[in-house]
């Protein structure tokens, strides 16, 4: 089994979050943030990235007021421009299709909202690739928290040892550590501005195109 993130791992989504930012912050009469300063605040839910741009930080809270006034302009602006100027990343969509033909069964766990995950994931063409999608909102806890990961492991009937997180931050890793599973990350993703090496994942890739060969050099080459 195969489990993907989705923003930063599967799809640059940073320029729909940062415009839907700015939008948020001209309507609060705030200074906008632009893609760079966001692309380091994302990867831990919007209301996360909301709390983050009000504060201008990665940690620290704002005016409790200012969120509650914020959150909903920030979610109305993205559910009106989610996938509109998101991309996938190089050969994402051609890698789906040749693992799902080499029998890998594949799921999406992510900490984006069901309400923004879905429709991207159909925006982007990939939805078809994946037998379940666990979001954000989808149970009580979400990454780093284990639960989505094993959730998926058993839709599948899968033995966590026998399975391979795909991610692109440190939340990624930690929760793969936590369920049993194998976690390999993106170099090009969502971490902070951290280097995602530093998290110590079992692999990392450049490119999508490297998880084929990958897979070849695992145990996880037996597909169920």
């Amino acid at each position: 089994m195969l489990l993907f993130d989705l923003d930063g791992t599967l799809v640059d989504s940073v320029p729909d979050l940062a415009f839907s930012v700015d939008i948020m912050m001209e309507k609060m009469g705030h200074p906008v943030c632009g893609d760079e300063r966001v692309r380091n605040w994302v990867g831990n839910g919007v209301e996360r990235l909301v709390r983050r741009a009000l504060t201008g930080a990665v940690e620290g809270e704002p005016d409790e007021v200012d969120f509650e006034k914020a959150y909903p302009l920030f979610m109305a602006a993205y559910a009106e421009h989610n996938g509109k100027r998101s991309r996938l990343y190089p050969q994402v969509k051609e890698t789906l299709t040749a693992l799902e033909t080499a029998g890998y069964q594949m799921g999406c766990v992510t900490n984006k909202a069901a309400a923004f995950t879905l429709p991207l994931l159909k925006q982007m063409g990939i939805f078809d690739h994946f037998k379940t999608v666990v979001s954000g909102d989808t149970l009580p806890k979400k990454k780093p928290d284990p639960m989505p990961l094993l959730h998926a492991a058993s839709f599948f009937g899968v033995a966590p040892e026998k399975s391979l997180m795909i991610g692109d931050s440190i939340n990624d890793v930690k929760a793969a550590r936590a369920a049993g599973f194998e976690i390999a990350c993106m170099t090009y993703g969502y971490n902070h501005g951290v280097d995602i090496r530093e998290a110590k994942p079992d692999a990392v890739m450049d490119c999508m195109s490297e998880l084929p060969e990958l897979l070849n050099q695992s145990f996880l080459k037996t597909a169920s």
